[in-house]
């Protein structure tokens, strides 16, 4: 996060919005659909933000158990308020390095890059099941020719980042084989943005340097996706431990 502003100005933008990285209710059904998942799943979502996808996860069985956990407190706090009085549904401040218990499917949209995929795939594969997998989306190249405008924003916002191929590699390394992969679609990533826009928008006339500075980050977020989509986007892949 840039020096030049905030959590508190972060939040001003991120607080309550229906996701917090691109996603869509189909990845998820596209998962399942690879998985022969019982009727009485656990699925863990982890890093789960405002909960975007517990809906979609608790489809993907009869009688899904949903665990969603994140470490941020009003992340936590709007999700079970969400789901407050639903069985179905257990809501933790936890640190996605350390899950306890096991599940049939630990899902998790766009947050790997906090620990790396190699790391967490390791980390995590205590917690499955048998016949348990992992889903998870992470930032890809998808092109070796990448314009300067690009890259210079993916090496602030994570300078790991690789292509497909070395994804598949770190997939490899960890001990896992994938099932499947596919790239997120347009949709997913205007359902990410779209809101961020509206409440941008509704902000902008009124913030202070600190906001500004966190409302014209989101901008050019969405404008160099939008420029450059062709070279980078997220790539959702669904691994089973070898």
């Amino acid at each position: 996060m840039s020096s030049e502003y905030t959590m508190e100005d972060f939040f001003k933008l991120h607080r309550d919005l229906p996701r917090e990285g691109p996603g869509e209710p189909a990845d998820v059904a596209w998962a399942a659909s690879l998985l022969d998942l019982p009727a009485r799943a656990q699925i863990a979502d982890v890093g789960c933000g405002s909960g975007g996808d517990v809906a979609a996860l608790l489809e993907t069985a009869e009688l899904a158990q949903v665990t969603a956990l994140d470490q941020v407190p009003h992340f936590v706090q709007a999700v079970r308020d969400a789901w407050r009085g639903n069985d179905r549904v257990t809501v933790l401040k936890a640190d996605m390095a350390t899950i306890a218990n096991q599940y049939d499917l630990i899902w998790c949209a766009g947050a790997v890059y906090f620990m790396g995929v190699e790391r967490a795939l390791t980390a995590w594969r205590k917690a499955l099941r048998p016949r348990g997998a992992i889903a998870f989306s992470q930032a890809c190249w998808f092109t070796d020719v990448r314009s300067d405008r690009a890259q210079a924003y993916w090496a602030r916002e994570y300078p790991q980042m690789t292509d497909e191929a070395g994804l598949g590699a770190q997939i490899a390394a960890a001990g896992y084989e994938i099932v499947g992969q596919r790239r997120l679609s347009d949709a997913a990533w205007q359902a990410y943005f779209d809101p961020i826009a509206e409440r941008s928008d509704a902000l902008r006339a009124q913030a202070d340097e600190g906001l500004l500075n966190v409302l014209d980050e989101a901008e050019e977020e969405a404008a160099c996706w939008n420029a450059h989509r062709h070279e980078y986007g997220y790539v959702l892949s669904v691994v089973r431990p070898r």
